[in-house]
């Protein structure tokens, strides 16, 4: 069997609304996803960022691309859809990445608060 699309999603929720505190949030998740999964930039298809309307002060895919080797990554921040009660400074992603083995196991990382989104995934690794 040959390469697939696989993909692999996270969240991590910022203690802030600054610069700071979502590079730190962005940073600790990138740093999670690339530690369980093998991740190479240049078989990733696309990433997508999304942030909760409470989080303005920088866009997530900016700290992406300051990342080694990230710099030719497709990247696209979105503003996720407001909903009442829902989790507060959230950040999601969603990375498509072509895989050579299509039986590989993949880490969704749910941090922080963000781990009550999936408590399912929040420990795991789990194949799609």
């Amino acid at each position: 069997m040959g390469w697939k699309v696989k993909a692999i999603r996270g969240a991590t929720t910022a203690s802030e609304n600054s610069v700071e505190a979502i590079r730190e949030a962005v940073t600790e998740l990138l740093n999670e996803l690339e530690r369980h999964n093998t991740i190479d930039p240049d078989e990733v298809v696309s990433v997508t960022f999304s942030a909760t309307r409470d989080l303005d002060a920088v866009f997530p895919a900016a700290i992406a691309r300051e990342r080694p080797h990230w710099q030719n990554v497709p990247l696209l921040d979105l503003q996720q859809m407001y909903v009442e009660g829902s989790l507060a400074r959230c950040i999601r992603c969603l990375i498509h990445i072509n895989m050579p083995d299509p039986d590989v196991k993949i880490y969704h990382p749910y941090l922080r608060q963000a781990r009550q989104l999936r408590p399912d995934l929040s420990m795991a690794t789990v194949g799609e």
